[in-house]
């Protein structure tokens, strides 16, 4: 690969690795530390649903010693990491005996298709806003229309999703409320289906897209003003290139490269954004399985999802940093 040596991508693998291998210890470490017992838990919501378990303790010394949470912390650890290996998260305590593999199969694709769908026009939605909020040939209107559409970048994310679903889908009936398609409809790809996904994913997507794109805009705008004053923009000018066109060449791609670097750090962010989003709208994805496994203490789900979030977050930072030379051929990792 072009100006990356097989040293850096060695350590730079490396570097990806040990970055998994902290994040899955703290995953592993703080859910511990925290107050409570899930079994016990478990068996307290049995019995208030229930109104009487028979023989509660036995249940939950069993359910401790099958799960082993009866061994030492150090063989916990041990056994956790080996099983991270495999993608082996065992099983969930509140929805025991389902696997947490079999959850994060069930919801992954959903909350990746949001998230990416949401996240794509919210990089290319802002950086484009950003550029025109500094190029001299935008008309003046636009200009201030742009920052008060960024009064939503102020709220969270919760609330732009519930003053979504209060005017779109309470007032005006235009989406659906809750749901991520229509219940009767058999999951496949047919235009009934996708149509479906589309129509209930609306909502959410653009609650994550409101609160969103501003970033994205004051980060560009800041950079574009940056380029604005390099000398070859005023070479650009002198040689009479179309303004479009030195807009395009000379000052996106020089001001985008922090935005890229950025798009791959945010994907984490967005994503514990994103739980909330998914929780109102009762969309089917990671956000409400981490949600109700906070809620329930669950832990060997949250530590699965959390650490395959952790670890596409990671992979796509890994990915931009290797492809950084593509993108601007001025960056090289080769020594000279």
């Amino acid at each position: 690969m072009g100006g990356i040596t097989k040293g850096y991508l060695i350590r730079r693998i490396g570097i990806f690795f040990l970055t998994i291998w902290i994040a899955a210890s703290l995953i592993w470490l703080i859910p511990r530390l925290a107050p409570g017992d899930p079994v016990a838990a478990m068996v307290s919501r049995m019995i208030r649903s229930a109104g009487y378990v028979e023989n509660s303790e036995k249940i939950i010394e069993g359910w401790k010693e099958r799960f082993g949470l009866n061994d030492p912390l150090p063989v916990q650890y041990v056994r956790y990491m080996g099983n991270l290996v495999t993608l082996d998260f065992g099983y969930s305590l509140a929805y025991f005996p389902t696997k947490v593999s079999d959850i994060i199969g069930m919801a992954l694709p959903w909350t990746m298709g949001l998230l990416l769908i949401a996240v794509t026009i919210t990089f290319f939605l802002g950086n484009f806003l950003g550029a025109l909020m500094v190029w001299s040939k935008t008309p003046r209107l636009i200009k201030y229309i742009i920052p008060v559409g960024m009064i939503f970048t102020s709220i969270p994310s919760i609330l732009a999703a519930i003053f979504l679903l209060y005017i779109f889908a309470f007032l005006l009936n235009w989406f659906p409320m809750i749901g991520s398609y229509k219940l009767g409809l058999t999951p496949g790809f047919n235009a009934a289906f996708i149509g479906s996904v589309i129509q209930y994913g609306t909502l959410p997507a653009l609650s994550i897209v409101l609160v969103s794109f501003g970033y994205w805009t004051l980060g560009m705008r800041g950079m574009m003003i940056t380029v604005e004053g390099e000398d070859y923009m005023q070479l650009a000018r002198a040689k009479g290139l179309s303004p479009f066109y030195v807009l395009y060449r000379y000052m996106v791609r020089n001001a985008i490269l922090p935005q890229v670097t950025a798009f791959a750090i945010t994907l984490g962010t967005l994503v514990s954004g994103q739980i909330l989003v998914e929780y109102i709208f009762s969309y089917q994805g990671m956000g409400t399985v981490i949600f109700n496994a906070i809620t329930t203490q669950d832990f060997p789900v949250i530590q699965g999802t959390s650490f395959i979030l952790i670890v596409m977050t990671a992979l796509a930072v890994l990915i931009i940093d290797l492809l950084y030379p593509l993108i601007d051929p001025r960056i090289s990792y080769e020594r000279g």
